[in-house]
């Protein structure tokens, strides 16, 4: 059976198609926001930190992705506050909830009673397992997001790059900051299931690298990004269909592998351009 073939027959795989679609163009828009601001370090401290909420709620009886959710944002917001008052440094900050997240997520599995869960899916990914559910909330986010752009779109970059020319402007950063953190947060807990907790920051950070290559605008690489992001995981899922990889891994691969052939031939321009002056 070939893959299109498949894609027709198997729920759970046009479903994985569909949340791949979705999270590219999330994490695309939420990438570029991320690479603009500097705030990669983050983006990770929130993966793995969500993975405290995972376990508290699998310790409750609860929605796994539901905990992470809550559990993402509190960490972010709480980052936040503790840089932007003073209160700690913002890498010791993330560096803390980082640990102390993914401590809490396995604190709380192993002290539940029976089987303990296969973490290997909140880890590495486990894109054929998504439900319903996850895609429509991905859907809400994308459509949240691309409203964002649309209206929004100067005072974010003014934010995104520079908050205090933000506030000169008139903008209310802290507001759209703040906004941004949230829905950052959760693009990160609606991915999870696509490449994991562990790959994740590589999904949200090569594809505006590679866009990056190509324009210096910031909507035109939120833009590329996005589509090289949709690109990436669609191809991740037929090359894992095919060779039987695991999904999340191979999409990373391809993106890195993309992402070294178009700075190689970036720097080959570069140096004919030189060599012809």
């Amino acid at each position: 059976m070939d893959f299109i073939s498949a894609i027709a027959t198997y729920d759970f795989l046009s479903n994985a198609l569909l949340a791949a679609i979705l999270s590219g163009i999330a994490c695309g828009i939420v990438g570029t926001y991320v690479v603009a601001r500097r705030m990669v370090f983050l983006s990770g401290g929130i993966t793995h930190a969500s993975f405290g909420g995972i376990g508290i709620a699998y310790h409750f009886g609860l929605n796994p992705i539901g905990g992470a959710l809550i559990f993402a944002i509190l960490s972010a917001l709480g980052i936040e506050w503790a840089s932007s008052k003073g209160k700690l440094r913002e890498d010791s900050a993330i560096g803390i909830v980082w640990s102390v997240g993914m401590a809490v997520g396995l604190l709380f599995i192993f002290a539940t009673p029976g089987y303990a869960p296969n973490l290997m899916s909140f880890l590495f990914g486990d894109i054929l397992t998504v439900s319903s559910s996850n895609i429509i909330a991905l859907a809400v986010l994308v459509v949240a997001l691309l409203l964002i752009m649309c209206l929004f779109s100067r005072p974010l970059i003014y934010s995104a790059f520079d908050r205090d020319y933000a506030r000169s402007q008139g903008v209310r950063a802290d507001a759209i900051l703040t906004t941004m953190t949230v829905l950052t947060s959760v693009a990160i807990v609606l991915s999870i299931r696509i490449v994991g907790i562990v790959l994740l920051i590589s999904l949200l950070t090569i594809p505006p690298v590679i866009a990056n290559c190509f324009t210096k605008s910031y909507n035109r690489i939120a833009l590329l990004a996005s589509i090289f992001a949709v690109v990436g995981n669609v191809l991740g899922i037929y090359v894992a269909w095919k060779m039987d990889f695991p999904v999340g891994a191979t999409t990373i691969i391809l993106l890195a592998v993309a992402l070294f052939m178009v700075k190689l031939l970036t720097l080959q321009n570069v140096s004919r351009t030189r060599r012809a002056k």
